[in-house]
C-alpha cells in the first residue's frame, strides 16, 4: 500500500478513534464535578479536583517528548496511554460502593491518574496527525473534524444528563451507567488506533532543546510569547471555570437536565461554527482569530453577575461556544504552523507543561478564593467570576500585542467583518 493510501486509511480510523474519545468526553467532562458533589466534596476539594489533574498532566508532558524519542514510536505511546486511561474508569465508578470515608479524596486521586494517562498521548498524537495533513488544509480539516466529533460530545453529554435525571432517585446508579458508557467508548479507541500508520519518526540531536533552553529564549521567541499568552489566559479562566458547575447545582439548585442543557450549549455552538473558523483562519491567520476571540472569552463571566435565569445563561453559553471554538482551533493550528515536524512533539509537550501548570495554579487559587472573597449579590462565587474576568482582560491587553503571525500572505480583517464572516457563511 502506498504512503498516500496509508495516510488516507489512517485519517479514516483516526476519525473513528475520535468518535470513541468524544463519547467518553461527553459522558465525563461535565459530570466529574457533579459526581464529586454527589460524593459530598467541599468547594476546596472541587478546586483540587480541577487543579491537581492539570498539574500532573503538566509534569508528565515535561517528559512526554523524551519518552517518544526513546521509543522512537508515537503510536506505542498513544496506544498504551489510552488503554490505561480506560482502565482507570473502573475504580472511579466503584468509589461510592467501596469507599465510605471521604470518597471525594479517592476521586481526586483517580482523576489525577486518569488525566495523566490522557496527557501522555496528547503531544505524540498531535505530532502524528500533523504529518497527515498539509499545512494549507489544517484549518479546514480540523474545523471539519472537530465539528463532526463535537456532535458526538453533545449527544453523549445530553444522554448523560437524561440518564441522571431519570435516575435522580437512585443517582449512584445513574453515575455508574454513564461511566460504563465512557469506559466502553475509550476501550474502542484502542482498536482504531492500532490501525493507524506511523511515518518514520524523525529525530535528530539538532532538533533537541531542553525546557530550560525554551524558557531562556522566551523574550525573543514568538512561539514562547504565544505559549505564555495562552497559559496566562487559561490561568485566569480556571480561577472561575471549575465553579460554574458548583454554582448551578449547589447555589442555583438546577436539576441535572437543566444543568446539562446549559452546559451543552457551548459544544453545540462550537460544532456549528468551528468549520467556519477553520476556513477563516486559513485566510486571515491564526493570531488574528486568537486576539479577537480572547476578548470575548475575557467578558464571559460578567453576564452571570448581571442575570442568572437558565434561558439567559444559554444565550451566554452560545457566546462562549462562538469564542472558544475559534480560540481552541487556532491554538492548535498555530503550533502546527510555528514549528518544524522534528520539533513538534517537544513543542506540543512544552506548551502543555506551561499551560497545565497555569491552569492548575488558577484552579488552586480559585478554590481558595471561593471561600474567602466577599459576597456579590448574595454569592461568593459571583465575586470570583468578576475577579476572573478582570484578570482575563489584563492578560489580553498586556500579552496579545507581542504575538506575530507566522503565515505569509494573510488578509487584513476588522473585528466587525470577522463576526459577519462567521455568521453568514
Amino acid at each position: 500500500m502506498s504512503k498516500d493510501n496509508k495516510i488516507r486509511k489512517s485519517l479514516r480510523v483516526s476519525y473513528w478513534d475520535g468518535i470513541g474519545a468524544s463519547i467518553m468526553i461527553g459522558f465525563t467532562q461535565d459530570y466529574i464535578i457533579p459526581y464529586a458533589l454527589m460524593l459530598k466534596a467541599s468547594v476546596k476539594q472541587i478546586g483540587l479536583l480541577s487543579s491537581l489533574p492539570n498539574l500532573c498532566s503538566a509534569l508528565i508532558q515535561l517528559k512526554s517528548a523524551d519518552f517518544t524519542e526513546r521509543l522512537a514510536s508515537r503510536k506505542k505511546i498513544i496506544l498504551s496511554s489510552v488503554f490505561f486511561q480506560a482502565l482507570t474508569l473502573l475504580p472511579i465508578m466503584f468509589i461510592p460502593y467501596c469507599i465510605k470515608n471521604n470518597p471525594a479524596v479517592m476521586l481526586i486521586v483517580l482523576v489525577v491518574i486518569f488525566t495523566g494517562f490522557g496527557a501522555v498521548s496528547l503531544g505524540p498524537w498531535l505530532s502524528l496527525m500533523s504529518e497527515y495533513i498539509p499545512a494549507s488544509k489544517r484549518g479546514a480539516y480540523f474545523g471539519w473534524r472537530n465539528r463532526a466529533l463535537g456532535f458526538m460530545v453533545v449527544v453523549s453529554s445530553l444522554s448523560a444528563g437524561v440518564i441522571l435525571q431519570l435516575f435522580k432517585h437512585n443517582i449512584l446508579a445513574g453515575f455508574l451507567i454513564i461511566l460504563i458508557f465512557a469506559l466502553v467508548a475509550r476501550v474502542s479507541c484502542c482498536y482504531f488506533l492500532m490501525k493507524m500508520y506511523e511515518p518514520t519518526f524523525r529525530h535528530s540531536h539538532e532538533s533537541y532543546f531542553s525546557f530550560l533552553a525554551f524558557l531562556k529564549r522566551a523574550k525573543e521567541s514568538n512561539f514562547a510569547q504565544f505559549v505564555f499568552f495562552a497559559a496566562g489566559l487559561n490561568f485566569c479562566v480556571n480561577i472561575a471555570a471549575p465553579f460554574f458547575a458548583v454554582f448551578m447545582l449547589r447555589d442555583m439548585k438546577l436539576s441535572y437536565i437543566t444543568y446539562t442543557l446549559v452546559m451543552v450549549t457551548v459544544p453545540i455552538t462550537s460544532l456549528l461554527l468551528i468549520e467556519r473558523w477553520g476556513r477563516l483562519a486559513d485566510r486571515v491567520g491564526n493570531i488574528r482569530v486568537l486576539k479577537f476571540t480572547a476578548c470575548f472569552i475575557a467578558s464571559l463571566p460578567l453576564p452571570w453577575i448581571i442575570y442568572r435565569h437558565p434561558v439567559f445563561l444559554v444565550f451566554v453559553q452560545i457566546l462562549g461556544g462562538f469564542a472558544w471554538s475559534g480560540f481552541n482551533l487556532c491554538v492548535t493550528n498555530f503550533i502546527f504552523d510555528s514549528v518544524s515536524a522534528a520539533k513538534r512533539t517537544r513543542c506540543f509537550s512544552y506548551f502543555n507543561v506551561i499551560n497545565g501548570l497555569a491552569s492548575s495554579a488558577g484552579a488552586l487559587i480559585g478554590g481558595y478564593l471561593a471561600t474567602h472573597v466577599p459576597e456579590l449579590f448574595g454569592y461568593r462565587l459571583l465575586f470570583l467570576f468578576f475577579i476572573s474576568s478582570i484578570m482575563r482582560f489584563l492578560v489580553v491587553v498586556s500579552l496579545t500585542p507581542r504575538m506575530q503571525e507566522v503565515r505569509g500572505n494573510v488578509e487584513a480583517i476588522k473585528a466587525r467583518e470577522i463576526v459577519k464572516t462567521i455568521l453568514r457563511q
